[in-house]
């Protein structure tokens, strides 16, 4: 059997080096509609999942790296904490998300805004995605009361059917006045 060694410096994927057209190459780089479609989620949260009644995790989420970038940090009351990083990708005209928590999972989706103005990300089309795998989709939706629901979906039959991984309530967190 031979075996196949590669140096993990070598080891990246094609599409994360993909330069940036030459018309968004300024310092103003990521101030375009398209790149501010997620600003909705910016913020500072509670997060309270379906069917509870208070708050299970917080969740700052803020734009970094000259904007071009939404970090999300995550942790719940029971001490699981994660991150996700993402971005919009002007060459292919999508975002994507890069999620990765204290358990050791990952998840990379994309995609982009629907017809109703919900961020739509999923990993179904991604090179991560073989068929026969779990696909994941995440729908953030802003709300009239200035809230944020996300819904987590799995399909186990190529999406003919979906079901909730997590259905949370995004509320804004009340600044507490200082001591």
């Amino acid at each position: 059997m031979q075996r196949f060694w590669c140096h993990p410096l070598f080891f990246e994927p094609v599409h994360a080096q993909t330069p940036a057209p030459a018309s968004v190459q300024s310092v103003k780089a990521c101030l375009s509609d398209a790149h501010r479609a997620f600003d909705f989620w910016i913020g500072v949260w509670d997060v309270t999942a379906a069917g509870q009644d208070r708050a299970t995790a917080s969740s700052r989420i803020s734009r970094d790296h000259g904007g071009c970038v939404i970090r999300e940090d995550y942790t719940t009351k029971s001490g699981y904490t994660g991150m996700s990083m993402s971005f919009y990708d002007a060459a292919q005209k999508k975002w994507h998300q890069t999620w990765m928590g204290t358990d050791g999972s990952a998840l990379f989706i994309e995609g982009g805004l629907n017809a109703e103005g919900e961020m739509v990300l999923a990993n179904r089309n991604t090179l991560y995605y073989a068929r026969g795998m779990v696909i994941n989709r995440i729908t953030w939706t802003a709300r009239d009361d200035g809230s944020v629901r996300q819904h987590w979906q799995t399909s186990t039959d190529d999406g003919a059917s979906w079901s909730t991984m997590f259905d949370g309530l995004y509320v804004r967190q009340v600044p507490q006045p200082a001591p």
